[in-house]
């Protein structure tokens, strides 16, 4: 599937440098405001280690993880809205992605210039979301006067719906509120998803530390970042842009002893590949056998048919039933055919719901 994670921040914020090291590409990183303008899209390997553990037990041939979409889009300013600093394009480049990682910087460096002239994460914050903001506002009132001009004569109950909805969604806005802290209704989930508004994308802070700090695991500036994070009920963590470009550029022997020196089992981006994948709500089932072990991704909550149309549509059409049981019996029983005989491998049918760690074999007929 292709779902997208935006990197968005201010300029000079480690954005550029932290696309780089996420994806081993050469996205230009500068000590200048405005060096990325057109959006740079990296296809990232999801670190998954219960891939390799599946792979103790059943010898494939290969393994194939599966993967997430990151694009580094420029640095916002503020007056992002009103086309400041190219803002209006670099806007329309997050609101085709479904989640936002927000990199805030939070370390001091004299040589690293800051596009507002000082550190202060919470203002950088408010900088980025009153602009995510502004521009939502802006949808929502342009949509709302085109239907309030055709809402009275009209029958159809899903324009009065999209009314009320647009007009709840403008006062929430114009009290500085994201679009995502609106309770919306059943029926409006639909009509809210078609709108494409920015701040109703889950967002996870990135806070770019110095490697001073992130050898020490703490930073006061990280710790008002967790405080806003926690009051919007959005996610945050810690990770050095410089540090983790540095571990990307090491060949795979000596990365683990680098890690070792720094009191770390594995780079900082893992953490924050993983917390992307779970901002887009999506879990992981595997395929498993002699030829390869594979790594599938959908969304929570997804069923057995619809799961088995990731792999081909013929699976859904066709499908019969699922044989599943999850990785960790694997672990704890050492085979599949232990976990048959204790009686844990299952035959489901098309209402089940796929867990994440499922291991799956699908029967179909097309």
């Amino acid at each position: 599937m292709s779902l997208q994670c935006g990197i968005v921040g201010l300029p000079n914020v480690g954005k550029s440098t932290l696309f780089n090291a996420l994806t081993a590409a050469k996205a230009e990183a500068a000590n200048y405001p405005f060096c990325t303008i057109d959006p740079n899209v990296g296809v990232v390997t999801v670190p998954d280690p219960r891939m390799a553990q599946i792979s103790q037990h059943i010898q494939p041939q290969k393994q194939i993880p599966t993967t997430i979409e990151f694009v580094d889009i420029a640095g916002l300013v503020a007056g992002a809205s009103k086309g400041e600093g190219l803002g209006n394009q670099f806007l329309a480049n997050i609101r085709e992605t479904d989640a936002i990682v927000h990199v805030v910087r939070c370390f001091d460096d004299s040589n690293v210039v800051h596009v507002s002239g000082s550190i202060d994460p919470l203002r950088d914050i408010d900088v980025i979301n009153t602009e995510l903001m502004l521009a939502d506002l802006d949808t929502v009132e342009k949509r709302l006067k085109r239907i309030e001009k055709v809402v009275q004569a009209s029958k159809d109950p899903k324009l009065k719906t999209e009314h009320q909805l647009l007009k709840r969604l403008y006062d929430l806005l114009s009290e500085g509120k994201p679009a995502r802290s609106l309770q919306a209704e059943d029926a409006e989930l639909p009509i809210l998803r078609e709108l494409h508004l920015l701040t109703s994308k889950p967002t996870l802070y990135a806070c770019n530390v110095s490697e001073e700090d992130f050898s020490a695991g703490k930073s006061a500036y990280v710790d008002l970042v967790q405080q806003r994070a926690d009051s919007e009920s959005n996610k945050c963590l810690m990770i050095c842009s410089a540090l983790e470009a540095e571990i990307a550029l090491l060949d795979p022997s000596e990365r683990q002893e680098f890690l070792q020196s720094l009191g770390a089992s594995e780079p900082g981006l893992h953490r924050l590949i993983r917390e992307s994948y779970a901002l887009l709500n999506l879990i992981t089932y595997f395929t498993a056998g002699e030829k390869e072990v594979r790594a599938w991704t959908i969304p929570q909550g997804t069923k057995a048919p619809q799961s088995a149309g990731v792999i081909h549509s013929d699976f859904e059409k066709g499908f019969i039933r699922a044989e599943t049981y999850h990785c960790e019996d694997l672990f704890e029983l050492k085979s599949e055919s232990a976990v048959k005989e204790a009686g844990r491998y299952r035959s489901e049918g098309k209402d089940y719901v796929v867990k994440d760690g499922d291991v799956l074999f699908f029967r179909f007929n097309v």
